[in-house]
């Protein structure tokens, strides 16, 4: 028996519990800023159908493209940290407006009224509702694809403990997950909107305040490229530095203004991620190897398969918490959860099963025998298809709105099995195959296409309602069951089709697993 080398050149040295130590500050930064997200997050869609009286399909897309464009920015963000800013300014610039974001939610304004079948709401707090969104979503576009690339840097790229690292980063996303969705979905729904989203805007702060005081155990590692180039006067005494953060206020403006419009948002993500894929392919054409070429050919064509586990994903927040809402006995031994608190499942079992993941993917690997990542993302869509398929099938079984909460627990479970094979081992899929020169706009690329996915289940879910403002947010749910039906065949079948390509793909990777 022979002891396997492996290499860690590259590396940072110092370690906390066998993985770099910087990987705790990332880990606490992304859990609190999660905490804030997935707090607003469940209470999102019950919070526009019940304060502001949209119906099903309004909020749905609402939400989709609230989701869409938060996904859609960290490809500026990724482009800004790589070039000018470097991860941590772009982290704190994003922690900065997020906390503004979270806590002006808190400013819910009077609940809108049905009058005369019309409904009546305040358009000025309507307009910081939108502003409010329009904060996190640039917010996220300058931290969240910035702070998995420090993740990134931790490591050499020879590293094995590279996934593993990257599972228990995310595992830290779903602590503050799930610690939201209890605390901050209790809070909102129980005792006033205006609470829960405090309680977020709060949570961030902390993200916040953690990121800055671990700077020191970073070495380094997510400074500027050059410092002095920010420095550099652009335009009306501005410097570089300064003109990228007015630039974010812009943006600022501009997300407040597509919230509103919400198809144009499907159109401009579905145009945005045909360009990315042109400008990937361009770059990988023209100024890299051959090699580095088919290896961004392997993440364009995972890229969009990707999307179609990210629709079914995200109705979490849409039809899941409307179903939840609506058609769920929530008495789970003797206490009644509130509908987004059953989002709660998903963190819950991401906890439980991301160290099981982890410890399988590295002993595989260690023994030779982990799959590829094409195979780990074939695998996501068919778990996911199969969940949707039974729980589907599940619905038919109860007549009336109490039916068995069994069904909820089988569909978080499936959709956290399927998400622990293709999110984080995604997240370390673009640093390990993309030119380490563009890994942040690679990065950004990878949120885009969650952004056409997430946008496309807020569209999914907004063909579920009942429509009419009187309807209350109510889901047709015959029709939602067929829906159901057809996307989860569609995703069992791409998921066998992208396991029949991944021999192919694995020759295109050239070494990387």
């Amino acid at each position: 028996m022979t002891d396997t080398v492996v290499s860690t050149e590259g590396s940072q040295q110092r370690e906390f519990l066998g993985h770099p130590i910087g990987l705790a500050i990332c880990f606490l930064t992304e859990m609190w800023e999660r905490f804030s997200f997935y707090g607003m997050r469940a209470l999102l869609v019950l919070y526009l159908t019940k304060h502001f009286l949209f119906n099903a399909g309004e909020a749905n897309l609402i939400y989709g493209a609230y989701l869409g464009m938060t996904y859609l920015l960290p490809i500026l963000g990724g482009y800004f940290a790589d070039r000018y800013l470097g991860s941590r300014k772009a982290v704190v610039y994003g922690g900065l407006l997020l906390v503004l974001g979270h806590i002006s939610l808190a400013f819910e304004g009077p609940t809108a009224q049905l009058i005369n079948g019309e409904v009546v709401r305040n358009e000025s707090y309507l307009s910081i509702f939108y502003l409010s969104l329009a904060l996190i979503i640039t917010g996220v576009g300058f931290l969240k694809a910035n702070i998995s690339t420090v993740v990134g840097a931790l490591y050499g790229p020879n590293d094995p403990r590279r996934d593993g690292g990257f599972t228990i980063f995310y595992m830290g996303i779903n602590v503050g997950s799930f610690v939201a969705t209890i605390v901050v979905a209790g809070v909102g729904e129980i005792y006033g909107w205006g609470y829960g989203f405090g309680l977020a805007g709060i949570g961030m702060l902390i993200g916040l305040a953690t990121f800055l005081w671990g700077q020191h155990l970073l070495e380094g590692r997510a400074d500027p490229p050059n410092e002095e180039e920010l420095k550099e006067k652009v335009f009306a005494g501005f410097n570089k530095e300064h003109t990228i953060y007015i630039i974010g206020i812009a943006l600022v403006g501009l997300m407040w203004f597509m919230l509103q419009f919400q198809e144009l948002v499907g159109y401009m993500l579905d145009g945005t991620g045909i360009a990315m894929i042109a400008i990937l392919l361009g770059y990988g054409y023209t100024k890299c190897t051959v090699e580095e070429r088919e290896r961004i050919l392997v993440v364009v064509i995972l890229l969009v398969f990707m999307t179609i586990f990210w629709m079914l994903f995200e109705q979490q927040g849409a039809s899941l918490t409307l179903i939840a809402d609506q058609q769920i006995d929530r008495d789970v031994m003797g206490v009644t959860v509130t509908a987004g608190q059953v989002q709660t499942l998903n963190p819950f079992f991401i906890v439980v099963l991301a160290p099981v993941f982890a410890s399988m993917w590295t002993r595989m690997g260690l023994a030779g025998i982990e799959p590829s990542t094409p195979a780990k993302f074939a695998l996501s869509l068919v778990l996911i298809g199969a969940g949707y398929l039974i729980f589907a099938w599940g619905m038919t079984l109860d007549d009336g709105t109490d039916k068995s909460f069994i069904w909820m627990v089988q569909i978080y479970f499936f959709l956290t099995a399927a998400e622990l094979c293709i999110s984080p081992v995604g997240l370390s899929m673009v640093t390990k195959l993309s030119p380490a020169r563009i890994v942040g706009m690679t990065m950004g690329a990878f949120f885009l296409f969650i952004a056409i996915g997430n946008y496309k289940a807020g569209w999914l879910s907004s063909l579920m309602g009942v429509g009419g403002h009187s309807s209350g947010g109510a889901l047709d749910m015959a029709k939602t069951n067929d829906l159901f039906i057809t996307a989860g065949a569609v995703s069992v079948g791409m998921g066998i089709l992208l396991l029949l390509l991944t021999p192919w793909l694995r020759k295109k990777m050239h070494g990387v697993h």
